[in-house]
């Protein structure tokens, strides 16, 4: 009788342990580093638009923490130069500086994958306002500026050269607020804008 309840119990320790190591799989080690989903990163970008009908050059620097990479969220700020070229009664030439910032989100599809596609999205506001001479003379300032609230949606393909480096290029549209310049300068800062940038 004995013998048989060891033998039943040994059955029962080796059925056990045969459907542990079958499970195993299943888990993620700790110092398996290829398992890693959750992270920060550092995001810097350049951008080519219009506002207004003229070029418009953006750069941007983000932090964002990843979420089992599928979801970002973080904070981004944007700074552009707009080739407005403008006249009004103060100056006979401004370009259009600024930069606004805020959250970002950005939900990711297909994470696991090599290439994955994104849609990022900035909810923020800044300033903007019009130089009242060249960019290249050392004693320009910046004339009129002006409160914006910025809404920017878009859409990116992320390529993967490694766990800690990610290229990205994408499109995106940028709605603002109106400004309150005056008749003859730019009503908003509008427009679309295409850009590449990198993830560290």
């Amino acid at each position: 009788m004995i013998h048989q309840k060891l033998l039943f119990f040994l059955i029962l320790l080796q059925v056990v342990a045969s459907t542990n190591a079958q499970e195993s799989n299943d888990y993620v080690e700790f110092n398996d580093r290829k398992n890693v989903v959750h992270g920060v990163y550092l995001g810097i970008a350049g951008s080519y638009g219009k506002i207004d009908k003229k070029d418009t050059y953006l750069g941007s620097v983000k932090i964002a923490y990843v979420a089992n990479q599928q979801f970002e969220v973080g904070i981004i700020g944007v700074g552009l130069y707009s080739e407005q070229n403008a006249q009004s009664s103060s100056f006979s030439y401004g370009d259009l500086v600024g930069g606004y910032g805020g959250l970002h989100l950005e939900p990711i599809l297909f994470g696991k994958s090599r290439v994955n596609m994104s849609f990022p999205v900035l909810i923020g506001g800044g300033a903007v306002g019009y130089l009242n001479g060249d960019i290249d003379d050392p004693f320009t300032d910046v004339d009129q500026w002006d409160a914006i609230f910025v809404f920017e949606p878009g859409v990116n393909v992320l390529y993967n050269i490694s766990r800690y480096v990610q290229l990205e290029a994408g499109l995106k549209y940028r709605f603002s607020s109106s400004t309150d310049f005056q008749p003859g300068l730019v009503s908003d800062i509008n427009g679309f804008s295409v850009g590449i940038g990198v993830k560290v």
